[in-house]
C-alpha cells in the first residue's frame, strides 16, 4: 500500500480528518486538484461546536485575531447564544481560507503528505484496499489505500465514483455571494427581506464586505463560472436601491438551497465526509463546521481500526452517529430557508417563532442546534446526563498542578477522568493504557447547574465525547472501554 488513507480534498473537512490520523499516528495522503489554495471563503465564522473543537486540539491560536460574538440567529430571528454558557462564543470574523491554512499548517507538522495539483480520476474497491488513478502535471499514476475518504464537496467525484445514493431536492432558488473592497454598507448580519428579496451584509477583517443577495421567485440557473459582479450589483440595486458597481469585487459566487444526503457515510472502504455527503443551504456557516466535526468524528475512529486496536464495527459508528447529525442539520436549514427566502406568506410563521424564542427553553434549543451543541450519541443506556455529550471544559487540579479537561484531550487520546480518586476504577481501566490516559483530578468551582456536578468518573472518546460516567451508565467501565477503544492489551486482539 502507498497510504493507510487517501483523502480526496484538501478543504476544512479533508485537512482536518489529516490532522486527526496524523495525530493518531496513521499515515495519510491528500489529493487536491487545484494547485494552491484558492483563498475563497464560503464560510465566515466558526460555531460554538467547532471552537470547543479546535481548543481540544491547540488550534485556535493558529486563527490569529478574531471577533467573538454572543449573538446567533435562526431563519434571521436573532438568538442569544449566552442561554448556553458554553466556555467559547462564536467566532465571527474567521474566513474559510485561514481556516483552512492553519489546519493545513498543523496536519503538515504531524507529517501529512498532501499533494496539490493531483485530480483523483477514478477509484477501485478491491476489497482489501483501494485503488486510485490520480492525474498530475499531464501525468495519470495510481495509489493504493487501505482506505479512501472523499472530502471533495459537494460535487464529489468520489462520491460518484463509488456509487452512493444521493436523495434529496434541487435548488429551487440562488443567491448570489460576493465580497467587497471600496464600500462602506450598514451591517445586515442576520439578513433582512427586503423589495421582494432578501440581503445580508457582514463586515470582515481587511476592509471586506461580503453581501448576499437573492430575488424571491427566480429560478436557479446552471452555471458553469461564477456570476459577473455586474449581476450582483444591479440584483443588490434593484432590491436595496443602493449602487454599489464601483466597488472592486474579491470574489463572486452563487449558491442554491438544493438539499441532499448521501444514503450511507460508508461502503467498504471508501467513506464520505462533509459536503461529499451533504448539501443544504449555508445558513449560519453550519455546512463548513458540520464537515469539520465529521472528520473530527471519524479521525480517531479510523485510525483505531487501522492499528489493529479496534474492529471495523467501530467504523461503522461513524456512519449511525453523523448520518443523524446530517439528517438534522438538513432539517433546521430547510426551516431556516422558509424563514429567510420566504415571501409574505412566511411572515406569520417569523412572528409565531419570534414570539417562540422569548421562551428559555426554545431559546436553548434553537441555540444548541446552530452552535452544535445539542448532539447526543447512542453510547448506552443510563441516566448521567453527560452520556453521549461533549464534556463542557472543566478546570481541574492535579497532584502535578492545574489543568482542564479540555488540555487533557491535546493528545487525540481516550480519558478516563477520575474525579473521586477511585483506585479500584484506575485498576480496571490499566489493560487500556496504551489508549486511554487515566487522569485523577478534582474539579474546581463547579457550578450547581453544570451536568457534570455530583459525576464521579467519565471516560472521554478522543473527539471529547462521554462515553461512560458513573454514577448512571448502565453498563460497566470495561464493557465502554471495550466498544470504544477494543479488547485490553492484555487480551487477544
Amino acid at each position: 500500500m502507498d497510504a493507510s488513507v487517501v483523502i480526496v480534498g484538501a478543504g476544512p473537512a479533508g485537512l482536518m480528518l489529516a490532522g486527526e490520523l496524523r495525530l493518531a499516528g496513521t499515515d495519510v495522503t491528500v489529493l487536491e486538484r487545484h494547485p494552491r489554495r484558492t483563498g475563497e471563503s464560503r464560510g465566515i465564522g466558526l460555531t460554538i461546536g467547532t471552537m470547543e473543537v479546535f481548543d481540544q486540539r491547540g488550534l485556535l491560536g493558529r486563527l490569529g485575531e478574531y471577533e467573538t460574538s454572543g449573538m446567533g440567529h435562526f431563519g434571521g430571528l436573532p438568538l442569544d447564544m449566552g442561554v448556553l454558557r458554553a466556555a467559547h462564543e462564536a467566532a465571527r470574523t474567521v474566513p474559510q481560507s485561514v481556516t483552512e491554512e492553519a489546519l493545513e499548517a498543523w496536519a503538515g507538522e504531524l507529517g501529512a503528505d498532501i499533494r496539490r495539483g493531483h485530480e483523483c480520476v477514478s477509484i477501485e474497491d478491491t476489497g482489501d484496499g483501494v485503488t486510485v488513478k490520480v492525474r498530475h502535471d499531464d501525468v495519470e499514476e495510481t495509489v493504493r489505500a487501505r482506505y479512501l475518504v472523499g472530502c471533495d464537496g459537494g460535487r464529489s467525484t468520489v462520491r460518484k465514483a463509488a456509487g452512493f445514493d444521493f436523495p434529496g431536492t434541487a435548488a429551487t432558488t440562488e443567491m448570489l455571494l460576493a465580497d467587497l473592497r471600496g464600500v462602506d454598507l450598514e451591517p445586515r448580519m442576520t439578513g433582512q427581506q427586503i423589495g421582494g428579496g432578501f440581503v445580508m451584509v457582514a463586515k470582515l477583517a481587511g476592509g471586506i464586505h461580503r453581501i448576499i443577495v437573492g430575488e424571491r421567485g427566480i429560478t436557479p440557473r446552471r452555471r458553469t463560472e461564477a456570476p459577473e459582479f455586474a449581476e450582483v450589483a444591479d440584483l443588490w440595486k434593484r432590491l436595496s436601491g443602493i449602487d454599489i458597481s464601483h466597488a472592486e469585487p474579491v470574489w463572486v459566487s452563487a449558491f442554491g438551497d438544493a438539499t441532499r444526503q448521501v444514503t450511507e457515510y460508508r461502503r467498504g472502504r471508501v467513506l464520505l465526509a462533509g459536503d461529499s455527503a451533504h448539501v443544504h443551504l449555508p445558513a449560519g456557516g453550519q455546512g463548513m463546521n458540520t464537515s469539520i466535526q465529521d472528520s473530527y468524528n471519524l479521525g480517531w475512529k479510523l485510525a483505531s481500526v487501522l492499528r489493529g486496536d479496534a474492529s471495523e464495527e467501530l467504523l461503522d459508528t461513524y456512519h449511525s452517529e453523523r448520518h443523524e447529525v446530517g439528517r438534522g442539520l438538513l432539517a433546521n436549514t430547510r426551516a431556516q430557508s422558509l424563514l429567510v427566502l420566504g415571501g409574505e406568506e412566511a411572515q406569520p410563521l417569523r412572528s409565531v417563532l419570534a414570539e417562540l424564542i422569548r421562551y428559555p427553553e426554545v431559546a436553548h434549543h434553537l441555540a444548541a442546534k446552530v452552535s452544535g451543541l445539542d448532539i447526543r450519541y447512542d453510547v448506552g443506556g443510563g441516566g448521567n446526563a453527560l452520556l453521549g455529550r461533549r464534556l463542557p471544559h472543566l478546570t481541574l487540579t492535579t497532584a502535578t498542578g492545574g489543568t482542564s479537561s479540555t488540555a487533557l484531550l491535546r493528545a487525540g487520546r481516550g480519558v478516563l477522568l477520575d474525579l473521586h480518586d477511585n483506585a479500584v476504577l484506575r485498576r480496571r481501566a490499566q489493560g487500556w493504557r496504551d489508549r486511554v490516559d487515566i487522569v485523577t483530578a478534582s474539579a474546581d468551582g463547579l457550578p450547581e447547574h453544570s451536568p457534570a456536578a455530583g459525576t464521579a468518573a467519565v471516560l472521554l472518546r478522543p473527539d471529547g465525547y462521554v462515553a461512560w460516567a458513573a454514577p448512571g451508565s448502565h453498563q460497566d467501565l470495561n464493557s465502554a472501554l471495550t466498544r470504544w477503544f477494543g479488547p485490553a492489551a492484555d487480551r487477544p486482539r
